[in-house]
């Protein structure tokens, strides 16, 4: 059969020959698209998680079907905006479509060019590769390109591993990290949720998170410690920052025990603290570092791992080794990587790090403001650039004397409580999304798109402010009412 032969004549040579397989009952993206929230509602609890939508329930999320996004905002089924400040858990540094980024994708399919082409080098991989060595400092240029920062982190610590060495094995973690769900990067999330029972390796050290002198008894007792891996500011455990001396003593302690230094800036990393890299803050360079969230442009999902040349060489330097962790299937798939290249000259031609670092310090100035006038309600304000952490007291310490010491004994029940209550009530009320924290649950996060200025801003602080002026009682009071709606 000719290789071009149309899809029609394609039917007819088959279904001479043979009996076709009857169509199941597939939805088409069109009825997808036309869905209602009902419809919707069944089959994210029959096909996708029945558990995950209780929570949306108590947050008011399940009744919303977004339609389209554009810029800082979803627009959901009524005409409503939703000004978008969780940005994807930081995956969204360009805001929703942005129209280069779109450009660059339609001119790719429009001229038909190769998006899977594992048996040829790719020009586009090729190129991203080149960027980001040219966006990272000192020494880190050898890339790895996969699909998510779990992969991302997974070639990073294995890559670290190798270099390392069989005689130093051992992974130094932090408490409340947060570096992946896959298997290998479980071992290195410090989170008993995610853990669950599955069984994980054990060759892992856990240290407090900036404690240098803990990592400096571990190095020094433990000669099998090879690799440390930490998050520059840790996302899940709350928008947490160590103190800027803890990485120059860091840097120098892996330098003096010949530790490699694995710095994960899935979430924190591609501009969102201010720098390209939140460890730039402290002018120092990590072994191996890993990228994912915004590096897809927010319209594909790519995740990259950037190591040393010696610590990669190391690893897989010749050609018995070069395969031992090339690109599986869609690591530098074609698309993906041209979204990524444009992504990455926006980033700079639009100056959004740069925004980033300025609008960013005008939205922890505002949110101070807000903490010195409800000082009872908001423990702290916290983070850099645009990944910030609004902390709330525990829901006793909130309330007046009288009710505190009968209430108190539920606090540890009660985490989260007032963070979500907070959050649903912006979103229902404000037309403002917020995220949340994994081990800290009293943590409101905040990562809008690095286009955000100072106008939404002033909005989603106006918002907070109006909300929390209404008190706590009245607030519990609101929720109650939205949960019987």
């Amino acid at each position: 059969m000719n290789a071009m032969t149309k899809p029609d004549t394609m039917r007819s040579t088959i279904a001479a020959g043979h009996n076709l397989l009857p169509k199941p009952d597939l939805i088409t993206v069109e009825e997808a698209k036309a869905m209602d929230v009902a419809r919707l509602t069944d089959l994210f609890k029959t096909h996708l998680n029945p558990g995950q939508l209780h929570f949306m329930k108590l947050l008011g999320f399940h009744k919303i079907k977004i339609e389209r996004a554009e810029g800082m905002y979803y627009i959901d089924q009524n005409g409503r905006k939703i000004l978008d400040f969780f940005g994807g858990f930081g995956s969204l540094a360009f805001g929703h479509n942005h129209p280069k980024i779109l450009e660059a994708r339609k001119k790719f399919q429009e001229e038909k060019r190769q998006e899977i082409a594992i048996a040829f080098m790719s020009q586009y991989a090729a190129a991203l590769a080149h960027n980001l060595a040219k966006c990272s400092p000192g020494e880190l240029d050898m890339v790895f390109l996969g699909s998510s920062g779990s992969e991302a982190m997974e070639a990073a610590i294995k890559v670290a591993e190798r270099a390392a060495g069989p005689k130093r094995p051992k992974i130094v973690y932090a408490e409340n990290s947060f570096h992946g769900k896959t298997k290998g990067v479980l071992a290195i999330t410090d989170g008993a949720l995610y853990r669950a029972d599955f069984k994980v390796t054990d060759n892992t050290v856990k240290v407090p998170f900036g404690d240098i002198d803990a990592i400096e008894r571990a190095f020094r007792t433990d000669p099998e410690i090879g690799v440390i891996v930490l998050e520059t500011i840790q996302g899940g455990g709350g928008i947490v920052q160590a103190p800027a001396e803890f990485w120059t003593k860091l840097r120098a302690l892996c330098d003096q025990y010949g530790v490699l230094w694995v710095a994960d800036e899935v979430q924190c990393g591609y501009g969102r603290s201010g720098r390209f890299y939140a460890f730039e803050h402290y002018g120092v360079v990590p072994d191996v570092t890993a990228l994912a969230k915004s590096l897809g442009g927010g319209k594909a999902a790519v995740g990259a791992m950037i190591a040393k040349r010696d610590v990669y060489m190391k690893a897989y330097g010749t050609p018995k080794t070069a395969m031992i962790h090339a690109m599986a299937t869609f690591g530098g798939i074609g698309e993906a990587c041209v979204t990524a290249i444009e992504a990455l000259n926006v980033l700079y031609d639009e100056h959004l790090i740069d925004n980033s670092a300025e609008t960013g310090a005008y939205l922890l100035e505002r949110l101070k403001a807000v903490q010195a006038k409800y000082p009872k309600i908001i423990k702290d304000v916290r983070g850099k650039g645009f990944m910030v952490g609004l902390e709330f007291h525990d829901f006793s310490q909130t309330l007046p004397m009288v009710l505190r010491p009968v209430v108190s004994v539920l606090d540890d029940k009660l985490k989260g409580s007032l963070s979500g209550f907070v959050g649903s009530l912006l979103l229902r009320d404000y037309d403002v999304l917020v995220a949340f924290t994994e081990y800290n649950r009293n943590v409101i996060r905040l990562e809008p798109p690095l286009i955000c200025q100072r106008e939404h801003v002033d909005r989603f602080v106006e918002a907070l402010d109006s909300l929390l002026s209404r008190g706590i009682v009245t607030i519990v009071k609101d929720f109650v009412k939205s949960q019987m709606s």
